[in-house]
């Protein structure tokens, strides 16, 4: 089976789609598969790969062309095709640290100054600096509106108390779009800052994981840290808007990367399952396994199709929040469904380090947790189409 085959049969993709495919396929075949495994054992990306990675037109991918970015005769669709190629590696860290601008840049992009937008946006597109979103803390994720972290006017200066946790790209982050708290409890006193890492008192703590191992993450504390009052991100306590418009993109394409690395899954599983033989015939012409095959294939499908409705109602403007966290739900519940039976059809194999199944196996909690947990989603989901705040 072709990985992405399945585009060229689908209403939402076209050439141009496929021409942007390839484009990225030769990329991720000379500069990121030869060294991915490497990467996972050193635990980050090289800088050098966001400078190529925007060299060759992917950083920028519909980020306005006044900053470096190229939107012109691109959509959402584009996107997602982009998304789906970066994971043909299998490895979640990548994408999610060598994109992180994804939800690090478009606060600035929607609230920033116009000074700021140039000075940040410009720099990031071009790979040369890297920024991060730091919005959980070690006292709570999911919980939003009751951050701690405080910022406290001073003159021309914000000052930054308190701390962030499991922060992407935490380590080599330039800057870091910061949630705070400039007013009173909830929503309404949240902020945000730009805040450059390079300031005394900002100190950041590698942290060791599970999966994403190529990726970059940190616990970043802020002790008395300066900000000056200029790098605030839209209105003072009008912040928490940006961080929620940031969630849906992310969820969407979350759930993108789910549906691409199931496909990884169920592609080494097929291979597999036609080469192994057991009970004197190949894996795949025993019944039991190709129902196995056949089923993870309609889970991937049936999620696929939504992820698409999805983009083409966020491209109509007829998308709504709900969609996009049970989406996420769907896809997170899906990839964890597809990586435990291609475990099983690999067998032992899944279970030693080298194959993509095994670290795709190991990456499903975070996509389930990040981005807004299961149950946060589907509280989210029931609250806004049946009412009710219990």
């Amino acid at each position: 089976m072709d990985f992405d085959s399945w585009r060229a049969r689908s209403p939402y993709y076209d050439e141009t789609h496929e021409a942007l495919a390839q484009s990225v396929r030769r990329f991720v075949a000379q500069e990121i598969a030869p060294h991915i495994d490497r990467w996972e054992a050193e635990g980050e990306l090289p800088r050098e790969l966001h400078r190529k990675a925007a060299e060759a037109g992917i950083l920028g991918l519909r980020y306005p062309e006044a900053y470096g970015g190229h939107s012109e005769g691109f959509d959402i669709f584009h996107g997602l095709t982009q998304t789906e190629e970066l994971s043909a590696v299998g490895a979640g860290g990548l994408t999610a640290s060598l994109m992180t601008h994804g939800i690090g840049l478009p606060p600035i992009l929607a609230m920033g100054s116009d000074e700021m937008k140039r000075r940040v946006a410009v720099p990031v597109l071009a790979g040369e600096k890297i920024i991060a979103l730091g919005i959980t803390e070690p006292s709570g994720g999911s919980d939003v509106a009751n951050l701690r972290t405080k910022a406290e006017r001073v003159g021309n200066h914000y000052v930054v108390n308190g701390s962030k946790m499991f922060i992407t790209s935490g380590m080599r982050a330039d800057w870091l779009t910061c949630a705070v708290r400039t007013g009173g409890p909830g929503a309404g006193g949240v902020s945000l800052l730009l805040i450059d890492m390079e300031t005394p008192g900002v100190s950041c703590t590698r942290l060791d994981k599970m999966g994403w191992r190529c990726s970059d993450t940190a616990a970043i504390h802020f002790e008395d840290v300066k900000v000056p009052a200029e790098n605030l991100i839209g209105p003072e306590n009008g912040g928490f808007i940006g961080i929620m418009r940031n969630f849906n993109s992310e969820r969407l394409g979350m759930a993108m990367g789910c549906c691409a690395y199931a496909r990884v899954c169920l592609k080494e599983a097929v291979e597999w399952a036609q080469q192994r033989e057991t009970f004197g015939k190949p894996l795949v012409k025993h019944q039991s396994i190709r129902i196995k095959l056949a089923d993870m294939a309609r889970q991937i499908n049936t999620t696929q199709a939504w992820v698409d409705l999805c983009a083409w109602q966020v491209q109509e403007g007829r998308d709504q929040p709900a969609d996009f966290a049970m989406l996420k739900v769907q896809a997170t519940r899906m990839l964890e469904a597809v990586a435990r039976d291609s475990a099983q059809v690999l067998g032992g194999a899944s279970y030693i380090t080298g194959s993509k199944v095994e670290r795709i196996y190991r990456e499903v909690r975070v996509n389930a947790i990040g981005g807004g947990s299961e149950e946060i989603m589907l509280d989210l989901a029931g609250r806004q189409l049946f009412g009710g705040r219990g």
